[in-house]
């Protein structure tokens, strides 16, 4: 398990170790989401990175007669 150290500024170095496994590059954007009394850091992926993932989805699916 990694350890991080709060500085006087209230900073925190993520782990290599961890960055590694995340892929998380300097500059990347984190979601900072406090939870049932602890801190998750969510890495948040571009929007370059988006594009095509719903390549090939089904879109005619039945809808309800008041959202056609």
């Amino acid at each position: 398990m990694d350890t991080a150290t709060v500085s006087t500024k209230y900073q925190v170095v993520i782990p290599s170790r961890v960055r590694r496994a995340l892929g998380i590059r300097p500059g990347q954007k984190v979601q900072v989401i406090p939870y049932n009394g602890r801190i998750e850091l969510i890495p948040l992926g571009s929007i370059k990175r988006l594009r095509g993932f719903l390549k090939g989805i089904d879109t005619m699916v039945e809808r309800e007669p008041d959202r056609s």
